[in-house]
């Protein structure tokens, strides 16, 4: 891979370690081309992928969007596997199971759906949050239109005490949804 595959932070700029991101897309495209790495590395192992910020790194804004497609492909990829020896009906069955593991906390009041940061940490604005998780009631209960990528590109405000929720608990619920997003797009 060559140093110009994405973009580099202007001088004393920072962005995601080079080498880190070359070798984890090196390893991605050889599980996705069935050429070697892990037999199961899929979306789960790309969402999950964290790079160190360095300066001088790959802009973050082209390295993310690069994650994110190749995330849609690994999930268009499993798919379409499911779907080849299992069927249509299959898949959405298993899609269907996948989302209802997110509606219980959909039912929890606003303001109560995750936890909130502990002492004098911050969080992501309760406001904020609640307002994209009725947005994913919405979706599943009126067929309104929302995206993965909507969802992928929120963006919280930040408060603290119980005006927030704890970032890890809602980043994790919301890669949840794009999954189940992505699972049907």
């Amino acid at each position: 891979m060559s140093e110009t595959m994405f973009r580099t932070a202007k001088f004393l700029g920072k962005g995601y370690a080079r080498d880190e991101v070359e070798e984890f897309l090196t390893k991605a495209r050889s599980a996705y081309e069935g050429t070697g790495g892990p037999a199961n590395f899929g979306a789960a192992q790309v969402r999950a992928q964290g790079f160190n910020v360095v300066r001088g790194g790959y802009k973050f804004s082209e390295v993310d969007a690069a994650m994110d497609r190749l995330e849609s492909a690994f999930v268009a990829r499993a798919r379409a596997d499911h779907v080849a020896v299992n069927g249509q009906k299959a898949w959405m069955n298993l899609v269907a199971e996948q989302a209802t593991t997110l509606y219980p906390r959909l039912l929890r009041p606003a303001g109560k759906r995750f936890s909130h940061p502990k002492g004098r940490e911050r969080g992501y604005r309760v406001d904020d949050v609640d307002a994209l998780l009725e947005r994913l009631v919405a979706y599943f209960d009126e067929n309104q239109p929302l995206t993965s990528r909507e969802i992928r590109d929120a963006v919280f405000a930040e408060s603290k005490g119980t005006r927030a929720y704890a970032e890890g608990p809602v980043d994790a619920y919301l890669a949840r949804a794009v999954e189940v997003l992505l699972a049907v797009e």
